[in-house]
């Protein structure tokens, strides 16, 4: 990277690094078509009053405090913050400056050995001020995924992540989830073969459970990932797997089954072709609707309809791009796609809203619309699943947040012709 273009980069992040942490204020939203994501669905003409950060009630002609700030929302939709997909939002500034690129570990690069090292923790890196979250923000996205990349020196266990609002906070909330990748892309860390994955995943499971001593010559573990290892074999929180070819995903809830793991997928290309095994088995599966025809031999049988298939026979369907840290907003647009080809509506808001914040073990939070829960709300001009609508306003914890990112701020200087001043300095104060 150039040192001008590395200049541009240090001055949007000090752009985006401006707090928008006032205190949380009384807040009714007044007739709003209120898609809650919960068992009360989609309110019509209904009011949502915000209090302390929360909604406190849900309901018709409800009163506001005094001082309230209040929204009349004239009939448009109101639904939760949206969520991301499993991203690398606030890991990965400039894909292509190594020293704003945080999601893999590769301790093995210059040996090329294999290191496993599950206790590798992306959230620790997290950069809350990446101008990369208000492009998320403005349209309805509030909280993603942090997920654990793969790389040579490294292993098919990519390591953790967790969830993190995009609120300007630092610290992720909820559990942690661990990241495992399978079948081709994951090849070269498992000697070429997907047979070897499964022989290495069962040899870190006796290294965990203490069958395999810990200075045996071909130990894999270290002691802290021994620990973070079995906290997941014991239950304590969600795998991801990326995984797309049928019969990797036949394997693998065979072999989750026989551990009792808790486990979700990401990709799932031809995941349709295992949804009974996968209801059965209450594996929830992030798709991106827009795999169709074969782009690889692990995706031959991709399909447009994968979402609406999975959902009918009862699978938890989600939406993830993968990666998408320059474009987490565009999930939404996976979810029109999967409406689109069969999917119901309001599967397809709870694949972004609910399914994931039960899967990820942040309900309580985030991801609908109820008393109690986190006032992370949108007002949309129309159809939140439609890209021809976009986000009025958002709230975190009911405070409006500045609908503003670095690109409306280049769209606004560059707009302005008759300013007076050379293009290259910011637009006066209006």
């Amino acid at each position: 990277m150039s040192r001008a273009v590395r200049r541009r980069v240090l001055a949007a992040a000090l752009l985006a690094a401006a707090s928008f942490a006032a205190p949380a204020q009384n807040l009714l939203i007044r007739n709003a078509t209120v898609h809650t994501a919960t068992a009360q669905g989609s309110l019509e003409h209904a009011d949502v009053l915000v209090s302390g950060g929360v909604v406190r009630a849900i309901g018709k002609g409800l009163s506001a405090p005094a001082g309230a700030q209040v929204v009349e929302a004239e009939g448009r939709p109101l639904t939760p913050t949206l969520f991301g997909g499993i991203t690398e939002l606030g890991l990965e500034e400039v894909s292509g400056e190594k020293s704003t690129v945080d999601q893999t570990v590769a301790l093995g690069a210059d040996t090329k050995e294999m290191t496993v090292r599950p206790e590798f923790d992306v959230t620790l890196a997290y950069n809350p001020d990446s101008v990369l979250i208000p492009v998320a923000r403005i349209e309805g996205i509030g909280w993603t995924l942090l997920g654990a990349g793969t790389a040579a020196g490294g292993s098919i266990v990519a390591g953790q992540g967790g969830v993190e609002r995009l609120d300007g906070g630092p610290d992720p909330i909820g559990p942690r989830a661990l990241f495992v990748r399978l079948g081709k892309d994951s090849l070269g860390l498992s000697g070429s073969s997907r047979a070897a994955q499964w022989m290495i995943l069962d040899q870190l499971i006796d290294e965990a459970r203490g069958r395999l001593p810990s200075g045996h010559h071909a130990a894999l573990l270290t002691p802290a990932g021994r620990q973070a290892l079995l906290k997941y074999l014991d239950g304590g929180g969600r795998i991801v797997f990326g995984v797309d070819r049928a019969a990797d995903i036949r394997q693998l809830l065979r072999w989750s089954s026989r551990h009792k793991l808790r486990i979700a997928i990401a990709g799932g290309a031809e995941a349709w072709r295992l949804a009974p095994q996968l209801a059965a088995a209450q594996v929830p599966v992030f798709v991106n609707p827009l795999s169709n025809l074969p782009s690889d031999f692990d995706q031959v049988g991709a399909s447009l309809e994968n979402a609406a298939r999975l959902r009918a026979a009862g699978v938890a369907v989600g939406f993830s791009e993968g990666g998408a840290a320059h474009n987490a907003r565009k999930v939404r647009q996976l979810a029109g796609n999967a409406v689109a080809a069969g999917l119901p509506w309001a599967d397809g808001l709870a694949g972004l809203t609910r399914v994931p914040a039960d899967t990820f073990g942040v309900a309580g939070e985030v991801g609908s619309i109820a008393p109690g829960k986190r006032a992370d709300l949108v007002l949309w001009s129309g159809d939140p699943l439609d890209v021809a609508h976009v986000a009025l306003q958002v709230w975190m914890d009911g405070r409006a947040i500045p609908m503003r990112s670095r690109q409306t701020e280049l769209r606004d200087r560059y707009l302005r012709a008759d300013n007076g001043l050379p293009r290259a300095y910011p637009a006066p104060a209006r």
